[in-house]
């Protein structure tokens, strides 16, 4: 059913409205009393009691849509229920003869886009062709539960101020070259060009750093040689006075030859004070001064102690006197040197190995001097001193000018199997003289040689312990 517009009410005595061209006319309006409220709408289709005097609708005619605003639909008011006639009675005509309006097809209702409808769950089923053609996403494995997020690692190292060195902080220029063509044009360009060191000077200077690191303690020296003359003094001094020349502590060398030896002609004599001496006021020695009144320095800042030189002392240079002095100069100096007899067999030199924590054994590019060199390691290996050989270096002093005929390559080779290093010095007029010792008069090759010497013997220097050692 369609629902129809409700008719409002008209008062009694008011004009009705034109009512809708219809084909068959409508009975005479009866006046009757006000109703209240709204007629109610007629039903579609009349009554068959009242057949009698209401006539057929006629047909609807179509209308043209017109838009209408949307009206607020108003809730209809209830209205008294309508008499009854019962059918016995005749007919009563109706108070107010309303004639039936022509049914009006309703505008057609505005077209409003509905909101989409839910996606249904279901997949739906396509044709296998389709299916095949669509790619097909991967299957993903269930995602694994969440684990909770480990701490961060530690670094190993944590920063502090020690990292703050000047090396890494500092962009330094480089060093000035110290001769040389390359000094020449450092100099004449006024620093604009600095062609920088050599390869041999960079050598030297890493030499330099090996002989410049710390000891711990003191480090003794023995310089020994069971044949005379091959310059073993010498290279006692030219050591010790590269030592002291490169480094900033103390150095000292002890002439322990019972045989008067000569160590303390090859420094500046500043005092007549011997080893005895020494021992002798080792009551009253407190500090530094003190035992600096009893040796002699040379312009290397090399430190000498002389032997005792006068016949008339009768009592040789024994044992215990050597470890009397050497606890002494422990307490002052960082490298102490001995300056061996040549008999391996007399009392101070089983002191002077006992105490000894390393040994330079020099030897001549001879076949005399090398078997008298050879000949110690025998005795030293055979006496208990395996460990002291094994940290033996070899020093090959030539004792004149020029080539000899002897295989220099196979006499290292020979001790090189069984010492820990070998250094040739080369024949030097100023090491010839037998006089003071000035490292300035050398060749350059024989310093360079005696500097290299000192970095063989400094690898063997023990690493400082401590929590601010330095590690090498």
């Amino acid at each position: 059913m369609v629902p129809s517009t409700p008719v409002a009410s008209v008062p009694f005595g008011a004009p009705l409205p034109p009512p809708s061209p219809v084909p068959a006319p409508s009975p005479a309006p009866v006046p009757e009393e006000p109703v209240p409220g709204p007629i109610p709408e007629p039903a579609p289709y009349p009554n068959p009691q009242m057949s009698w005097h209401m006539p057929l609708p006629a047909p609807a005619v179509e209308q043209p849509p017109v838009a209408h605003p949307a009206v607020e639909q108003v809730p209809p008011v209830p209205q008294p229920p309508a008499r009854q006639v019962p059918p016995s009675a005749p007919p009563v005509e109706p108070r107010m003869s309303v004639q039936a309006e022509p049914r009006v097809t309703p505008p057609p209702t505005e077209h409003r886009p509905q909101p989409a409808a839910p996606a249904d769950p279901t997949p739906t089923l396509q044709p296998e062709s389709e299916v095949a053609r669509q790619p097909q996403a991967p299957e993903l494995p269930p995602a694994p539960a969440a684990e909770p997020t480990p701490p961060p690692p530690m670094p190993d190292h944590q920063p502090s101020s020690l990292d703050l060195e000047s090396g890494v902080l500092v962009k330094r220029s480089r060093r000035s070259p110290s001769g040389g063509w390359r000094r020449s044009v450092h100099r004449l360009t006024g620093g604009i060009l600095n062609p920088g060191e050599s390869t041999g000077e960079s050598h030297r200077q890493e030499m330099i750093d090996r002989i410049r690191q710390p000891i711990g303690g003191d480090y003794r020296i023995a310089v020994l040689s069971l044949k005379g003359g091959v310059g073993k003094t010498t290279t006692t001094v030219g050591l010790g006075s590269t030592f002291a020349s490169l480094r900033g502590d103390c150095v000292i060398a002890v002439d322990a030859n019972p045989d008067f030896g000569t160590l303390a002609q090859r420094v500046p004599q500043q005092t007549r004070s011997t080893v005895r001496d020494l021992l002798a006021a080792a009551p009253n020695i407190e500090r530094y001064s003190d035992v600096r009144a009893h040796t002699s320095q040379a312009a290397s800042r090399l430190e000498v102690l002389a032997g005792e030189r006068d016949p008339a002392v009768s009592e040789a240079f024994s044992e215990t006197d050597y470890r009397q002095v050497v606890e002494i100069l422990q307490v002052y100096y960082n490298i102490i040197l001995t300056d061996c007899g040549t008999g391996i067999m007399h009392s101070a030199m089983r002191g002077v190995l006992d105490l000894a924590n390393a040994l330079v054994l020099v030897s001549s590019p001879a076949i005399d001097g090398a078997r008298s060199a050879a000949a110690t390691l025998d005795w030293l290996e055979h006496h208990g001193f395996e460990e002291l050989v094994a940290r033996t270096v070899v020093v090959i002093s030539a004792a004149r000018p020029g080539a000899s005929n002897i295989d220099m390559d196979a006499l290292t080779a020979h001790f090189l199997a069984r010492c820990r290093a070998v250094q040739v010095v080369p024949f030097d007029e100023h090491l010839a003289e037998g006089a003071e010792l000035d490292l300035e008069l050398l060749r350059p090759a024989t310093r360079r040689a005696f500097v290299e010497l000192a970095a063989m013997v400094a690898d063997d220097f023990p690493p400082v312990s401590g929590r601010h050692a330095v590690r090498w």
